[in-house]
């Protein structure tokens, strides 16, 4: 019987950490904020401007682009231009005012970085519960109030995640819509993508339109063609190991937002788990066929270096398997929105765990990999939008309600978490 990919990935990074150290520490020096939300932050000198921050991991000329390593800042030179996606946001109404903290070249979903320091999640009590990655810092300055609109990445996740754990709304785009040069790459064949993410819908667009002016319009449109929930019909779909809270946060959510709701079945339900599995999979092989030259790069932390080490294995087994099969995932979810314009689940399976006092371990990295329900959109190249929704927990007031679409359906999606905000769900 093969073994699961989760249960192989805690299990290779739990001995290759072993050998090389066990447990980091979870912060190191201060840089650009006390937070460590910024790695680089400008004060905003125009109040009317709209605030954007953008993941250090996306070139600004002139500046280096440090992917959240040590290695990186300390030896690369600044950019020579900016990257294609940041052509919006230059001059007019927008300020950029930092260069947002991440997880080290962005492999981790914790959001935890051991040289620039953890970003600290606002939204939770005294800040110890993760802000989730690999866009941390991203999610903080929107929650925090630093930034209007912050621009992340998304290759398996990095921008759901860290969404669903600092109470945000995040945009995972179709693989493609938005230009990707310029950013520093895991899967740019497969997998990575740019969007925004924003307190609310309505900013979120905004980001939008910033990454692909002309969005707005087609904003609008999708507002004006369906104005009320009970137009939209939506596909439950239901994943073994959810917590009971959060899946009832997520069925009161569309129940109280008035969408058409309907089940989806065991058979998809399998197809889901695979697509997971195999989205893993590319993005993990990915990792190492991008970084493996950086094993032997001193100020590389051990912890990247041991889930880097992981993707040589998956690249030799499972990676070929798991691309053949995308085209049939792919095929699969075409035929689920003929009958249903979204699919509906939570971002992830739990709420955002408590951060580690003594260093990150990884049985604990693989915990929070476990729970997220994001990379089989990426698999499949569909966008995919999280909103925040409220939950009965006493330390927690938010969980996050993830929509999934057809393809280039980032206006309708929008829409969609437009009237989520609208029926009164979220809870501030």
């Amino acid at each position: 019987m093969k073994r699961p990919l989760l249960a192989i990935t805690g299990c290779a990074l739990f001995s290759t950490l072993l050998l090389s150290g066990c447990a980091t520490p979870l912060s190191g020096p201060r840089r650009g904020s006390k937070d460590h939300t910024y790695i680089a932050y400008w004060p905003p000198v125009d109040g009317a401007k709209t605030r954007v921050a953008v993941k250090d991991l996306i070139d600004m000329q002139g500046v280096v682009t440090t992917a959240g390593s040590q290695f990186f800042a300390k030896t690369r030179k600044p950019a020579a231009s900016d990257a294609a996606c940041l052509r919006g946001m230059r001059g007019g109404n927008v300020q950029i005012v930092g260069r947002t903290n991440l997880t080290e070249l962005a492999v981790g979903v914790t959001g935890i970085n051991d040289y620039f320091g953890t970003p600290r999640n606002p939204v939770t009590a005294n800040g110890r519960r993760i802000p989730g990655g690999s866009s941390s810092g991203s999610a903080a300055a929107v929650a925090n109030g630093t930034a209007d609109i912050a621009i992340g990445t998304d290759t398996a996740g990095s921008i759901r995640v860290p969404a669903a754990c600092c109470g945000i709304v995040g945009l995972k785009t179709t693989f493609g819509l938005v230009p990707i040069d310029g950013v520093y790459p895991i899967s740019p064949r497969h997998l990575d993508t740019v969007g925004p993410m924003a307190k609310d819908v309505a900013h979120t667009a905004q980001g939008m339109d910033l990454l692909k002016p002309g969005f707005a319009g087609r904003y609008r449109a999708a507002v004006a063609a369906k104005p009320s929930a009970g137009m939209i019909r939506v596909g439950r779909l239901r994943v073994r190991g959810t917590s009971e809270k959060v899946d009832r946060a997520v069925d009161d959510a569309l129940a109280r937002t008035g969408f058409k709701v309907v089940e989806l079945g065991g058979d998809f339900q399998k197809w889901w788990t695979q697509a997971q599995t195999d989205g893993n999979t590319i993005a993990a092989a990915s990792a190492w066929l991008t970084n493996r030259r950086l094993l032997i790069a001193p100020g590389v932390t051990a912890r990247t270096k041991a889930i880097i080490t992981l993707g040589l294995v998956e690249s030799q087994t499972r990676y070929a398997g798991a691309l053949k099969r995308q085209a049939a995932w792919q095929g699969t979810l075409r035929v689920v929105f003929k009958n249903v314009d979204f699919i509906a689940l939570p971002t992830l399976q739990t709420l955002p765990p408590k951060l580690p006092f003594f260093g990150l371990s990884a049985a604990f990295e693989a915990l929070v990999l476990v729970s997220q329900n994001t990379v089989a959109v990426n698999y499949a190249g569909n966008p995919a939008l999280a909103v925040p929704i409220p939950v009965d927990d006493e330390h927690v007031l938010v969980s996050s309600l993830q929509l999934v679409g057809p393809r280039l359906s980032e206006a309708a999606l929008l829409n969609a978490g437009r009237l989520v905000e609208a029926s009164g769900v979220r809870r501030e």
